[in-house]
């Protein structure tokens, strides 16, 4: 998008325009309540987004770029929408889910506020429908499902609801993983004060629950799946289920078990219909529910939820258990020189004779894993694989070698087609792809390379693993 381009958006900040260290380039979206823009930070000299609560319907653009309300009878209005915007910033820097949009910084200028979050290449899945040369296949949303079921569930497990999972609000990036973007809740809080209940759900994508006054109470993980339901029934059919305030009336929906449009199975057919049933009891009540329905298998989908932390609330500090830290969860973006590391945001404050002794357990630890990294490897020990779900084809000696004195420290997920062949540290392993489309390592700290080979091509991957967690990565892309 040009320069120019960023005046088809009403209201949107000038290229140049600078927010200290950030300096906006262009327009990348908007709407009726935000702006996003694509943004450079000159201090660490990387690219990032900056959303801007912006409700057209309640405030316009001054000359000095401030927002002024178009009439004070819209102030209550405003200010819930944005009290909701900077709660949905905060709940969104809890989660360090790679699937989750990512906040990095919060801060309110301009009579309104901003969040600045990572920068997701590609386009949405409506986009992606729109422009895609071929029909989307089965094979192609069951890639999908895996990843976005982790996030999703992450954020239910955190006791969370999204209640606008929609084709335009799951972005799909290069490397080919969704990254479910933004709760909308300045939107929806406007909506509900305004009493205006259309311009916060989206036709076909919600269930009667949330036209309900009274809703609240009946809505749950089954809201979010009717939504997701509806996604996959687009994908499919190309247009979205009818209205849940019309099947009420007239339920004229059309199983998809019954219409069974080609090249998709009866589980996926079967599993879509239940999401998409107007009683809330008749649908899957939860994630692992709903993967069980579409015959995904619950292990694939497991390690994906399970692999990535669940923030929680503090606990009183009379009532902190004795714990040890929560491991950092790492997402690697192959266009990157080295990964990021996303540590958890809610840190547990251990009182002084507790933090002692996590001090004295972690340095025994890493004494440990010194001392095994410096000791020559034992005949026995040369003979022993790397730890992974898969045996390697010959001993790895490059790496280090996992044995009973060696804990291993990370959890490494990474993208890998049928066919293409991982290396090792020089070494080549004989790992498959479950049906999710990841391959999993279990890998003790030291330096990795990682390589796919693909035919001809050569994709690699540096990582330096020297502490406890679980990484993402994607060599092949």
């Amino acid at each position: 998008m040009s320069a120019n381009e960023n005046q088809k958006v009403p209201n949107a900040l000038p290229a140049g325009y600078r927010f200290n260290e950030f300096e906006i380039k262009e327009v990348i979206g908007g709407g009726g309540f935000g702006i996003v823009y694509r943004a450079w930070d000159h201090l660490l000299e990387r690219t990032i987004a900056i959303k801007e609560y912006m409700p057209l319907s309640l405030a316009s653009r001054a000359q000095d770029l401030s927002l002024e309300l178009r009439s004070e009878r819209f102030h209550k209005l405003f200010n819930a929408g944005l009290n909701s915007f900077i709660q949905e910033a905060r709940l969104l820097a809890r989660f360090n889910h790679p699937g989750l949009l990512h906040v990095l910084r919060f801060w309110e200028e301009n009579g309104t506020a901003y969040m600045g979050t990572l920068y997701y290449s590609g386009m949405t899945l409506k986009e992606w429908q729109q422009t895609s040369p071929e029909p989307i296949s089965e094979a192609w949303i069951r890639r999908l499902l895996p990843p976005l079921f982790g996030a999703i569930n992450t954020i239910h497990q955190a006791g969370y609801l999204h209640r606008d999972i929609s084709l335009d609000n799951i972005q799909i990036q290069e490397n080919q993983l969704p990254v479910l973007l933004d709760f909308g809740s300045a939107r929806k809080e406007i909506g509900n004060l305004s009493d205006e209940t259309e311009i916060m759900l989206k036709p076909g994508f919600a269930p009667m629950e949330q036209y309900s006054e009274e809703g609240n109470d009946d809505q749950g993980p089954w809201t979010d799946i009717y939504a997701l339901g509806a996604v996959l029934h687009t994908l499919i059919t190309g247009n979205p289920p009818p209205v849940s305030v019309v099947r009420c009336i007239e339920d004229n929906y059309q199983p998809l078990v019954n219409l069974q449009p080609e090249g998709y199975s009866l589980p996926l057919l079967h599993a879509i219909d239940r999401a998409l049933a107007m009683k809330p009891a008749d649908r899957p009540q939860n994630i692992d529910e709903f993967a069980a329905l579409i015959d995904l298998p619950v292990s694939d989908v497991q390690e994906l939820v399970n692999s990535f932390p669940v923030p929680t609330e503090p606990l009183p500090q009379e009532e902190e258990p004795s714990v040890a830290p929560e491991p950092v969860m790492m997402a690697v973006n192959h266009t990157a020189p080295a990964p990021e590391p996303f540590t958890p945001r809610n840190v547990r404050r251990l009182s002084p004779g507790l933090l002692t002794a996590a001090c004295v357990a972690l340095l025994a630890v890493l004494a440990v894993v010194l001392l095994v990294n410096r000791k020559p490897a034992s005949p026995e020990q040369a003979d022993r694989p790397i730890a992974s779900t898969q045996a390697p084809a010959k001993p790895a000696l490059p790496p280090p070698a996992v044995t009973s004195s060696t804990p291993t420290l990370a959890t490494v997920y990474l993208r890998l087609k049928n066919g293409e062949n991982l290396v090792l540290n020089g070494e080549t392993l004989n790992v498959k792809p479950g049906n999710s489309g990841y391959a999993s390592l279990n890998l003790a700290a030291g330096s990795y390379r990682i390589e796919v080979h693909a035919g001809n091509s050569i994709h690699t991957q540096t990582l330096n693993i020297d502490k406890p967690g679980t990484w993402l990565i994607n060599p092949g892309q």
